[in-house]
C-alpha cells in the first residue's frame, strides 16, 4: 500500500482527481451542482414516497375496494 506522500507524488488521491475533473472550471462545477441537486431531490422523493406507502398500507384511497362505487339499484 502506498503512503499518502507517494500518492501525492503520483498524481494525488480521489479528492484531487475530483477537483481536476469537476471543480477546476466554473461551468462544469455549476452543471455538476445543478444535476446533483436534481438527482438528489429525485432520490429523496422516491425514498420518502416508498416509506409513506409502506407505513400507510390499508389506509390509502386505493386500498379501499368499495370506496366511490355506488350500489346498483
Amino acid at each position: 500500500m502506498a503512503s499518502p506522500a507517494a500518492a501525492r507524488r503520483n498524481g494525488g488521491g480521489v479528492l484531487e482527481g475530483l477537483y481536476k475533473v469537476v471543480m477546476r472550471r466554473t461551468p462544469v462545477y455549476v452543471t455538476f451542482v445543478i444535476v446533483g441537486a436534481f438527482v438528489g431531490e429525485r432520490v429523496v422523493d422516491y425514498g420518502v414516497h416508498k416509506l409513506w406507502e409502506h407505513n400507510n398500507i390499508g389506509k390509502r384511497y386505493e386500498d379501499i375496494p368499495v370506496l366511490g362505487q355506488r350500489q346498483s339499484e
